[in-house]
């Protein structure tokens, strides 16, 4: 592995192309055997992860600014748009899941309207199953994030919240609910954003008895005494929190390192993991020489909710038996495609793979944009040119000729053909969860690649492909189906701009329920 010896007998690795296959962490770094990421990114659908933690209700309202408010000196916020999502412990849940794994979730909500617009969001979510009590003594903590569309800034944030523990009642059932889930799962999560649910009580309860059954505990931290999270066997700081809790400077690798390894000795667990933003990660397994790797070249969006991608992809990895060191490699990867979207965003395992295995693409390989980097590239590329640029988007899970006539009719309007995909998730929340979509994302994509219409394949996550829309700014818009201009997803968007919206009628006969139920008749009368 490329790299050189540091004072701290650091391995800080040479900027380039990552590594596709790794030394394991937890043993001798000669001789020892490979570990095949492909093989370990294969089983994260196979893993159950526990996460207990704070709850809490994220709220993005987007706008544009024109002026200064005539009655203080204050910007103008002109709403265009609102977004909801789950945050806190909720969040590393929703990256669990995009990951195809199964998320256990145990948190704390208010008997509010707030806790009520949290579970009801929650539902909507495959592969969680929450298990939240309701406490009438405490709201549920929500915050409301004001942002400038056009500049991606934020401009305020508006919190309601009490940070105070839970009592002694409401802990005593949290922890119940945690212990019996605990002998269900691969790996625990300690999501601790200091809003009282993690009581001391609790975590040592939860590492205790997670450690008796050799299941591994990655805790997110927050605080400056991390004396109580004893025992854990991750914990991962960011730069300002390993200062805090170490109380040594950590300006550069050799810093860093001896600031992990006096948290490790306080901690008193297996493994410290540094998040350092745009700087990458390092990586401190005990008795071992430290890793620096650095962070990609990325263009950043929003940053809120990384931190829950990070502890989400390491959790669920170290559930499957990874180690340390490819659990990190593929985390600092997972964070640099969610910091590249807008909001609290999760990520796929096929755009972390992507991510990770740029390995001699074919040609319709590289038309799938499983990471929105390579949007960003392409659509420079092609504005640059001059080039009309085209948008339509389904689930397209069993292509049949209305499909055809949409992707055709599309490419015919315009000079490069967006193909906006609904992920796995996003089609199993439309289609009511009823063994859909036949196929998986990475299936659908391939397949829609190798059309010469279409010249790149994006997958989104939500139910509707607005953002992507906001994102492509296409200049047509094409769709099928029997709408009216005015109930097309984005025409808004695409006609504000000066761009036009074409719907495509359908085919009579040709729909992919209609292709599964006669298969399913077919079925029965074989039986």
């Amino acid at each position: 592995m490329s790299g050189h010896r540091g004072v701290f007998g650091v391995r800080r690795e040479r900027l380039g192309a990552p590594h596709y296959q790794f030394q394991r962490a937890n043993g001798p770094a000669e001789g020892c055997p490979i570990i095949d990421l492909e093989h370990a990114l294969s089983k994260l659908s196979a893993q159950t992860v526990l996460c207990v933690g704070d709850m809490m209700l994220d709220e993005f309202v987007y706008g544009e600014v024109s002026r200064i408010s005539p009655e203080a000196p204050a910007l103008v916020l002109a709403i265009s748009r609102q977004e909801v999502a789950i945050g806190g412990a909720g969040n590393v849940a929703r990256n669990i899941s995009a990951l195809g794994a199964r998320c256990l979730l145990v948190g704390v909500v208010g008997e509010d309207e707030t806790g009520h617009r949290l579970t009801s969001v929650l539902s909507n979510e495959l592969r969680i199953e929450p298990y939240l009590i309701a406490d009438r003594q405490r709201p549920t903590t929500r915050k409301v994030r004001f942002v400038s569309e056009q500049h991606s800034t934020h401009l305020l944030r508006a919190d309601w919240e009490m940070a105070t523990p839970i009592d002694d009642a409401v802990e005593r059932m949290v922890i119940d609910r945690t212990l019996r889930a605990l002998p269900n799962v691969g790996a625990v999560v300690l999501s601790d954003y200091a809003k009282g649910v993690l009581t001391p009580g609790l975590i040592r309860a939860v590492i205790d008895a997670a450690n008796a059954q050799e299941k591994p505990v990655l805790v997110d931290p927050k605080g400056k005494n991390f004396n109580r999270y004893r025992g854990a066997t991750l914990i991962t700081p960011n730069r300002k929190e390993l200062t805090e809790a170490s109380h040594r400077p950590i300006k550069s690798d050799d810093e860093i390192a001896a600031a992990a390894a006096e948290l490790l000795r306080i901690v008193e667990g297996r493994a410290v993991l540094v998040t350092r933003s745009e700087d990458g990660m390092s990586l401190l397994v005990a008795g071992q020489a430290p890793i620096h790797v650095p962070g990609y070249a990325v263009k950043v969006r929003d940053v809120s909710g990384a931190g829950d991608t990070v502890v989400a992809v390491m959790a669920t990895l170290l559930a499957s038996r990874a180690d340390f060191e490819p659990a990190m490699r593929a985390a600092n990867a997972a964070a640099a495609v969610v910091v590249g979207k807008r909001g609290t965003a999760v990520l796929s395992v096929d755009e972390l793979r992507s991510r990770l295995l740029p390995t001699a693409p074919s040609v319709s390989q590289k038309k799938i944009g499983f990471d929105w980097s390579l949007l960003d590239e392409r659509l420079r590329e092609w504005r640059e040119l001059g080039l009309r640029i085209g948008f339509t988007n389904g689930c397209f899970d069993v292509l049949h000729p209305g499909h055809v006539k949409v992707l055709e009719t599309a490419r015919a309007a315009c000079d490069r053909l967006v193909v906006g995909l609904n992920s796995y998730n996003s089609v199993a929340r439309l289609k009511g969860y009823n063994n859909r979509p036949v196929q998986s994302e990475e299936a659908r994509a391939a397949v829609l690649a190798a059309f010469e219409a279409v010249d790149l394949v994006v997958i989104f996550q939500e139910e509707t492909p607005l953002n992507l829309i906001r994102e492509v700014r296409p200049a047509v818009l094409v769709t099928g189906g029997d709408y009216s201009r005015n109930n097309v997803v984005g025409h808004e968007v695409v006609e504000a701009a000066g761009g036009e919206v074409i719907l495509v009628q359908m085919v009579p006969g040709q729909s992919t329920t209609r292709i599964l139920g006669c298969i399913d008749s077919l079925n029965r009368c074989i039986r």
